[in-house]
């Protein structure tokens, strides 16, 4: 059975679809998962861990005002980042997330297990919000495993307007 980086693996290669990521809460994990898969290099490009604000302003643009104005934990700052990150990689899709691990940090509008992950393909971008359940690795590994899977949902539902 493949693994979900090696199923994206499979879809990159499949489409000719370079990647590029931009990771906060999940703080690279993303990357180092399809960094697993040897010859991955040939479709991703770059990977951003932009754990601060400023980070994400200065490293791949984000809009200062989205953070400022929707908070850095939000659907507009993750779709911010992986339009974003899509720009500065010059790459045909991206994943973003940012969202609170914990064990603090959390509020009751924005509890502990928030995730924001964005996918950004062939100029549209999907947002998805979670609440994951656990301890902050657990948090952690389900997020970058969603923002795999919603890859290559995303692709998937588009493939035909590539071709």
């Amino acid at each position: 059975m493949q693994t979900i980086e090696e199923q994206v693996f499979e879809l990159l290669k499949k489409h000719n679809i370079t990647l590029s990521t931009a990771e906060s809460a999940t703080g690279g994990m993303i990357a180092s998962m399809l960094v697993n898969v040897p010859g991955i290099s040939e479709f991703f490009q770059e990977g951003y861990v932009t754990y601060s604000n400023e980070a994400k302003i200065k490293m791949i643009g984000v809009d200062r005002n989205v953070i400022d104005t929707f908070g850095v934990v939000s659907k507009e700052t993750a779709e911010n980042m992986a339009f974003s990150v899509a720009k500065t990689a010059e790459t045909d899709a991206a994943l973003s997330v940012t969202g609170v691990a914990g064990p603090d940090g959390g509020t009751k509008e924005c509890p502990v297990g928030t995730v924001y992950i964005g996918c950004y393909y062939l100029g549209k971008i999907v947002v998805e919000h979670h609440v994951f359940n656990g301890n902050r690795m657990e948090i952690r590994k389900a997020a970058a495993k969603r923002a795999l899977e919603l890859l290559i949902e995303c692709v998937g539902a588009r493939k035909d307007e590539r071709i």
